[in-house]
């Protein structure tokens, strides 16, 4: 039996509020980070620095989590965009570009997984901060029959502060 990983403990707080992230909470505390970051090392999730962070930093990414049969999340009109700047003939897609999302849907629930990695952070205005990155990737486990072309934008559809906690909760072990 391995032992628990050693509890990680940043003590250095981000100067500010960076480009990209999005307030989960204001008034936190280190406490609170710090729990997210046991419950993800816990969870088995890979924990990084952020380059050109020290060991100190309140700022780690988050990785190794993913949901499969996610279908239902892709943003439909980020890939209708890309089809209409150069189509590539796959059955999914031009059902797509026909109004019926249900192939897309189909292909994506059988052979792709949602790859989600946070980049979480703490201020020192004391503000508990995350940076989403959501990826739909071809399933490891089992590949789809007709993979979806390369040049095609597979993401998610943008999520509310509310449905991010969940996610990273999630991802961290901290809810069921």
């Amino acid at each position: 039996m391995t032992p628990p990983p050693s509890p990680v403990r940043p003590s250095v707080p981000v100067g500010g509020r960076p480009a990209g992230y999005l307030q989960l909470e204001s008034y936190s505390s280190l406490r609170k980070f710090w729990s997210y970051l046991n419950g993800a090392a816990l969870a088995g999730r890979r924990l990084t620095l952020v380059r050109g962070d020290s060991l100190d930093s309140c700022r780690r990414r988050i990785s190794g989590y993913c949901i499969p049969n996610a279908g239902g999340l892709v943003d439909q009109g980020r890939v209708l965009a890309a089809l209409e700047d150069g189509l590539t003939p796959h059955p999914a897609l031009l059902a797509l570009l026909g109004g019926e999302v249900g192939p897309l849907r189909t292909v994506l629930n059988e052979g792709y997984d949602l790859h989600l990695e946070f980049v979480l952070a703490f201020t020192a205005a004391r503000d508990l901060i995350v940076r989403p990155d959501f990826r739909y990737r071809v399933s490891e486990f089992v590949p789809p029959a007709e993979p979806l072309p390369d040049g095609v934008p597979l993401v998610p559809r943008r999520f509310a502060r509310d449905e991010l906690r969940v996610l990273l909760d999630r991802a961290c072990g901290i809810t069921l």
